[in-house]
């Protein structure tokens, strides 16, 4: 028998459909990360990295090059050439321009300014092809008198153990040759500035090379520090006898007097080893100097 619904029973459950609270869904967007400013770390990172080369290769420049060097690395981030025929490349007193500026504009294929070069600009030329000439001439003579004194230790016993005395290096003040003692073999007898034999040969040898040159000569006094406890201390004294003693044997040995232009006794304020007791402090510094100096 088939159930027929009622208008009482389709009420009642209209009722209860009017009644139950809606669904209502909802979407979250999740965003992982820290978006777009998340990296930006990653771009401060790399201009303090940056920094940090360009630091240390500028310490790397100091160290390894000499003052021509430097100078040469200046001008090359500091250009005085003209990059215009109406304007120049700096901001000096010339706008960037120079009074080589005509043979400059030549050189870079710019043109060439009418009329011909002013007195100044050829002075200025010659005198600049003049300085490198000079200076090409004081390398080639420091590398030459250097070699010389490397290949006297190979001559005999005799100048290989004077040779062990001596170490050369070539700076911007010029070419030094530095003699130190030896825990074996000191160059002056105890605390004096009496040479020893040794010194004296080494003296003779130094005269004999340095004839190659016409250069001035300066002369440096060294000594290791003495204990504080001491009342006198006699290191200035000691440096100061001591190059003096080393001029007097260079004189000796024919060297012209009037080359030596500067004697200094330095105490033991220049050390040249982590501890400055060390015997390798006591030296003295034979400088042939630059023309420039």
């Amino acid at each position: 028998m088939p159930i027929v619904a009622t208008g009482m029973d389709m009420g009642g459950s209209m009722a209860r459909q009017d009644n139950s609270a809606p669904i209502i869904i909802k979407r979250k967007k999740v965003i992982q990360g820290g978006g777009h400013h998340g990296g930006a770390w990653k771009v401060a990172y790399a201009d303090f990295v940056t920094a940090m080369m360009a630091f240390f290769m500028l310490m790397w420049l100091l160290n390894a090059t000499t003052e021509k060097q430097r100078k040469g690395i200046a001008d090359y981030f500091n250009p005085t050439i003209p990059m215009a025929r109406v304007s120049g490349g700096g901001d000096g007193a010339f706008g960037g321009d120079s009074i080589f500026s005509e043979q400059s504009l030549a050189k870079n294929g710019t043109g060439q300014p009418d009329g011909e070069p002013s007195e100044d600009a050829e002075q200025g030329g010659k005198a600049g092809k003049g300085e490198d000439d000079v200076s090409a001439a004081e390398e080639e003579a420091f590398s030459q008198m250097s070699e010389q004194l490397t290949k006297r230790g190979g001559e005999s016993m005799t100048m290989e153990r004077l040779m062990r005395h001596v170490i050369t290096r070539v700076t911007d003040e010029g070419l030094i040759v530095e003699l130190f003692d030896l825990p074996d073999a000191p160059l002056f007898e105890g605390q004096t500035a009496l040479p020893t034999e040794n010194t004296r040969q080494i003296a003779a040898l130094l005269a004999e090379v340095f004839a190659i040159s016409t250069n001035d000569v300066a002369i440096n006094g060294h000594i290791q520090t003495y204990p504080v406890t001491l009342i006198d201390n006699p290191a200035w004294d000691l440096t100061t006898q001591r190059a003096h003693m080393m001029r007097l044997l260079l004189e000796e040995a024919a060297m012209p007097p009037a080359r030596i232009v500067r004697v200094t006794g330095h105490a033991d304020r220049k050390p040249v080893t982590d501890d400055p007791s060390a015997i390798r402090n006591n030296r003295i510094e034979v400088i042939l100097l630059r023309k420039d100096r």
